[in-house]
């Protein structure tokens, strides 16, 4: 039995373009789920209703919604849902920049987009606080004539977009394929190590003794460098490479739940619909009516 593959969109932006830009006015979402090499940001207005999946993220838009996806394999899809607007407004954004440690971007004005935008390899989506912001940049950056200007003008959307502190990842780093960075070493380690051993049985003792402290201190300082619980952190460590062979492979959701370090099909199951919103069988399923056979 053939699979379903994510479609590949070849992007309009080519050979020395820097921008990509498209406004349409339309009233549904047709175009099936999708990835693509170069980097994006979607902005929808008036589209209440409107299914966004980025990844293993499944989450209903309101009137405003603006994104920005730089992982070149993460599939996204906005589908028409429960939304019955018929003046759908939709800006998307193609466009690339060198994210290496020595590239432009790496130059001190640039830090806090460079971080927003390696962020972006699991999709990051902003607030309307963080809209309302750099709404007037957005609303006439198809209007640009000039590109020099419009380039000018879509870094300072980035630039602006980067200050936020409401933004928030959409999928889960193991979905996206995004490897673990920390400022700590000790905090690297220890991702590196579950990363590595999620299917297996993970000791609190095991993870302390790696970064050299305390079970109750490394717990503390776990939360204090990452912001979430360790047991919270494993969990959608676990759920994520769940939701990735749940989405690539033919395997059965109990093969799933065990190589994906749950213990048992009723606790994994509902781990899954407590976190998504759905049942492993319905995420499932979702993913395949968006897809199509390439």
């Amino acid at each position: 039995m053939e699979e379903s593959r994510v479609i590949h969109e070849i992007t309009p932006l080519m050979g020395k373009d820097a921008l990509y830009i498209a406004e349409r006015r339309k009233k549904e979402f047709t175009y099936p789920i999708h990835n693509h090499e170069v980097f994006e940001l979607n902005y929808v207005e008036h589209a209440p209703g409107v299914r966004r999946i980025v990844g293993d993220s499944n989450e209903v838009i309101g009137d405003y919604d603006l994104v920005i996806i730089t992982g070149q394999e993460l599939e996204h899809v906005w589908e028409q849902n429960t939304c019955t607007s018929d003046d759908i407004r939709e800006i998307t954004v193609h466009f690339y920049l060198d994210l290496s440690d020595d590239g432009f971007l790496s130059r001190n004005p640039f830090h806090s987009m460079r971080k927003m935008l390696l962020e972006a390899r699991k999709g990051l989506a902003f607030s309307l606080e963080d809209i309302m912001r750099v709404y007037p940049l957005l609303d006439t950056l198809s209007k640009v004539k000039e590109g020099f200007y419009a380039v000018t003008q879509f870094l300072t959307i980035l630039h602006e977009l980067s200050k936020s502190r409401t933004m928030h990842p959409l999928a889960t780093s193991s979905y996206a394929k995004v490897e673990v960075e920390s400022d700590s070493r000790r905090v690297l380690k220890v991702k590196n190590y579950i990363a590595k051993n999620y299917m297996d049985e993970i000791r609190l003792n095991t993870l302390a003794d790696i970064a050299g402290m305390s079970p109750s201190a490394f717990s503390r300082f776990f939360k204090l460098h990452t912001g979430r619980n360790l047991s919270d952190y494993i969990i959608e460590m676990r759920l994520g490479y769940a939701s990735r062979m749940l989405v690539d492979t033919s395997k059965s959701v109990s093969e799933i739940s065990f190589q994906s370090g749950f213990n048992n099909l009723s606790n994994f199951n509902r781990i899954f619909k407590k976190k998504k919103g759905c049942s492993p069988s319905e995420f499932r399923d979702n993913y395949q009516k968006t897809r199509i056979i390439v």
